[in-house]
């Protein structure tokens, strides 16, 4: 098992996450991109000591950079993961 420092790298902030966490109590974080569902519900429950019910991920592909060249470069690629936490538990972000 990895670290909780090195699963978990940020929690995203933007519309979409808060309007998330509001409605489906969901928070949103930016975790290692090797990291599995069960090191990340681990994570954020040793992290922020909440019950976590479900946890989904994603992969993003980093954005191309300087495209109209042979030897495009490229924004890291990342992973995202959306966490569920038990009813009535909320993460303080502030």
């Amino acid at each position: 098992m990895k670290d909780i420092f090195q699963v978990i790298k940020t929690i995203q902030l933007s519309e979409k996450a808060t309007l998330l966490a509001e409605l489906n109590n969901e928070y949103v974080f930016k975790v290692d991109r090797s990291a599995n569902k069960l090191e990340i519900k681990e994570a954020v429950q040793k992290l922020f000591k909440k019950t976590v019910i479900d946890v989904r991920t994603a992969n993003y592909k980093g954005k191309k950079k300087r495209e109209r060249r042979a030897d495009y470069g490229r924004a890291a690629h990342w992973k995202k993961a959306f966490v569920r936490l038990k009813e009535g538990e909320t993460i303080d972000i502030v």
